[in-house]
């Protein structure tokens, strides 16, 4: 049960960057203006979105989920800067919080690993 729950897991938290890898691709223009907002290129969403989803599925498929939890923490740590840049608009500081969270989630991945359900390679 304890391989489910963690496969359940790893689903449901990689679903919100391939989400974000959907969002970015489908509709570049929000997030473009964001990315300008704070002073960065806004050819940026590109390789976020293709990171995004390619970490997305790293995490459920593997291999590598263990590191690919370590990365995603820090890129959860590292884009709340960003949203704090906003922080004028309480849902950036919603935001930030949130991916403080998800980055703990991560790093509890990272340290028990991703179980026996690992579609390629070892976790």
């Amino acid at each position: 049960m304890n391989d489910s729950l963690n496969l359940l897991g790893r689903i449901l938290i990689a679903l919100l960057f391939l989400g974000g890898a959907a969002q970015k691709l489908g509709d570049p223009v929000p997030v473009s203006a964001m990315i300008a907002s704070i002073g960065l290129p806004v050819w940026l969403v590109w390789p976020v979105a293709a990171f995004n989803l390619i970490a997305g599925l790293g995490l459920i498929f593997g291999p590598g989920v263990r590191v690919w939890a370590l990365v995603l923490a820090g890129y959860c740590v590292f884009t709340s800067y960003f949203h704090w840049q906003l922080r004028a608009d309480p849902w950036q500081v919603t935001i930030m919080v949130k991916n403080w969270s998800i980055a703990g989630g991560l790093l509890i991945l990272a340290s028990t690993g991703p179980g026996r359900f690992v579609w390629w390679g070892r976790g």
